[in-house]
């Protein structure tokens, strides 16, 4: 086959190969005019090279980053220069992202990548985080909190929750229970961690990961699978209401478990503590649905702002209170308010550059967090009981989770094999758990080392649950989708959607005919580029 983009000529063998599908799914050919040096498409043939363009963005990213290393270094200082702190952690963040890279490649989840580099660099030694950087992490692991929870609110359909609340409440709260109630027992008599413990560690571990089953459900949706019953809404929104009850848990556990007043203080503070966070988050949607003003032409930028700036103060300001289980619960709240504001308003649930912005903040968040709780593992002080009990103790709850979502659909017009697939996907572990564990632990910073120990071991198994579930999760969403689920026409249902929404990497690769209002993807314009080399190549043959 003839590559007409790089004038470059490949066989039918090279084509078919893994080494050629790969390159082919890393480097899509760029989309719009542009110019590149002479002979550059002969040297550097597409797939097998980069793009001009390609490499010049990643250059500007590199001398961005030497420069600001530069102006950090003149600030900061000795802890900027290689071998210091800051720099162990920034080295850090950026092998995570490629270690997260890598298994993307792989069709697996990022954010394994991410924690295995994480374990990796704590293992090896290369990494040290003490003093005043502790700090630090602990207040980088709660803007990615911020962000996570953000994005898991924006994702939340109103009209969809409006339509189906009463079956998405059951199916978000029962499993999600028994998943909790499961774990806790198991920890609490084959672990010997306390109850308290082990409450806060089983409603942490049974929060669904939007991470790993978005992505996958993107991917299905944008072939009619499981569309005309909106199958994927009702996974998206379950994985956000369940996120919401883990917060929850979170903020009256750790209240109660290392605050400084009574239980019965805590019993009484807790129901005020949510009913804060909520009215908090409703009161700050409606802000932010009259300003800015929606005609503004900047709008978007600002309601960026207003609602990062919102989760900040939420998450950080509570924490100042009695009431720090109110700051994320409030984050997830606000986001789904203005959310319901602005489709009011005229805005698109799949087309919201709100959103958008904050899918691209969690592209710079995501390996922070990762990474980071990657280091919280120490090998050589695990046991291989602990270690196999955890594993147990997962795939346990796990399976009851199953079973309890098929009885708790019973009554819906599921059928079997669809109730099947939807427990499947909310069985995947991924950025609750990474964002809550470590906060466990630092809440027990300054308590008996035996509270510590407890947090510690809570932690790990967060990370094992990860490990674990989700790149299984994710394989077993891909593969079985197509087997679990009736496949729509494009127009035979209403609730069938183009896709996700376009990330930062996408947006330029869009064309778009302001009169006809049509937009074609880089995917298209590939296909119908293959379709035109075909065609050529069988008119030379003829």
């Amino acid at each position: 086959m003839f590559n007409l983009f790089r004038g470059s000529k490949i066989t039918t063998t090279e084509s078919d190969s893994w080494w050629y599908i790969f390159c082919l799914k890393c480097r899509q050919k760029e989309v719009g005019p542009g110019w590149e040096p002479k002979y550059w498409s002969k040297t550097c043939p597409h797939p097998y090279c980069p793009s001009f363009r390609q490499v010049a963005r990643i250059m500007a990213l590199l001398i961005t980053v030497v420069l600001f290393w530069g102006v950090v270094i003149t600030v900061i200082g000795a802890d900027a220069k290689p071998g210091g702190q800051l720099f162990n952690i920034a080295v850090l963040v950026i092998s995570a992202y490629l270690g997260g890279w890598v298994l993307r490649m792989l069709t697996l989840p990022a954010l394994v990548g991410m924690l295995l580099v994480g374990i990796f660099y704590q293992n090896a030694g290369l990494i040290s985080i003490e003093g005043k950087y502790k700090g630090l992490v602990s207040v980088l692991r709660k803007i990615a909190l911020v962000v996570i929870f953000t994005r898991a609110g924006l994702d939340l359909d109103p009209v969809a929750l409006k339509k189906l609340y009463c079956r998405v409440l059951i199916l978000a709260l029962v499993p999600w229970f028994f998943e909790a109630a499961v774990i806790a027992v198991i920890v609490y008599y084959l672990l010997s961690i306390p109850w308290p413990f082990a409450i806060l560690c089983g409603s942490i571990i049974a929060a669904v990961a939007p991470a790993v089953v978005v992505p996958c459900l993107f991917r299905l949706r944008s072939k009619g699978y499981g569309v005309a019953k909106g199958i994927p809404t009702l996974i998206i929104a379950v994985a956000g209401i369940d996120d919401a009850a883990s917060v929850i848990a979170f903020g009256v556990g750790t209240s109660m478990l290392f605050g400084s007043n009574t239980v019965t203080h805590d019993l009484l503070l807790s129901p005020i503590s949510i009913a804060v966070g909520i009215m908090y988050g409703i009161v700050w949607g409606f802000i932010v649905k009259y300003f800015p003003e929606r005609s503004d032409p900047y709008v978007v930028p600002l309601r960026i702002m207003m609602l990062t700036c919102g989760g900040l103060l939420a998450v950080l300001g509570f924490e100042e209170t009695s009431l720090e289980g109110a700051g994320p619960l409030a984050v997830i709240i606000s986001a789904f308010t203005s959310m319901y504001f602005w489709t009011k308003q005229g805005w698109n649930i799949e087309n919201n550059p709100v959103a958008t912005a904050f899918e691209i903040f969690w592209m710079i968040c995501e390996p922070v967090l990762f990474g980071l709780t990657g280091t919280q593992i120490i090998l050589n002080q695990l046991e291989i009981r602990f270690v196999t009990t955890a594993i147990a103790c997962v795939i346990i709850a796990i399976v009851a989770r199953i079973c309890v979502t098929i009885i708790a659909a019973t009554g819906s017009s599921l059928n079997f094999k669809e109730k099947l697939f939807i427990s499947l996907s909310w069985m995947a572990k991924a950025s609750v758990q990474a964002a809550l564990g470590p906060a466990v632990l630092e809440a027990s910073s300054g308590h008996s080392e035996v509270n510590v120990g407890h947090a510690q071991m809570i932690v790990t198994l967060c990370i094992i649950s990860i490990l674990l579930t989700a790149p299984a999760g994710a394989i077993i969403v891909s593969l079985l989708g197509p087997k679990l689920l009736t496949k729509a026409k494009p127009n035979s249902n209403e609730q069938w959607r183009r896709g996700p929404r376009p990330s930062i990497r996408d947006i330029t690769l869009y064309n778009e005919d302001e009169e006809n209002d049509t937009y074609v993807s880089n995917d298209q314009l590939e296909c119908d580029k293959t379709k035109t080399d075909i065609v050529e190549i069988q008119n030379e043959r003829i």
